[in-house]
């Protein structure tokens, strides 16, 4: 589901039976991008602290939210990273809303 305000995340989204969401996001650019890529990364994690401060840990742990981040350089000069938001389903419906995935 592409978001009208997010332009290099492109997020999944997957629910389980007890309504707990997962935000699932690959996304590839090349050096120019990269900065710009880390800043989106960043706004959709500096937004999920400030809406939901103290709440990140694993859900199985009474956390609102938790999130995987990874990097990497790849053959052919791009640059990608991988990010993996899961959630409550109050944290999952605040995320759809604010960012439109």
């Amino acid at each position: 589901m592409r978001s009208s305000t997010l332009d290099y995340l492109d997020f999944d989204y997957s629910e389980d039976a007890d309504g707990a969401g997962s935000f699932d996001a690959l996304a590839s650019v090349r050096p120019a991008q990269a900065e710009a890529l880390r800043a989106e990364v960043a706004t959709v994690l500096d937004w999920a602290a400030a809406a939901f401060p103290g709440g990140r840990a694993p859900l199985d742990e009474g956390g609102d939210w938790d999130a995987d981040l990874s990097w990497r350089d790849d053959e052919g000069g791009w640059f990608t990273a991988q990010l993996v938001i899961v959630g409550t389903p109050a944290f999952c419906g605040a995320l759809r809303e604010r960012f439109g995935v």
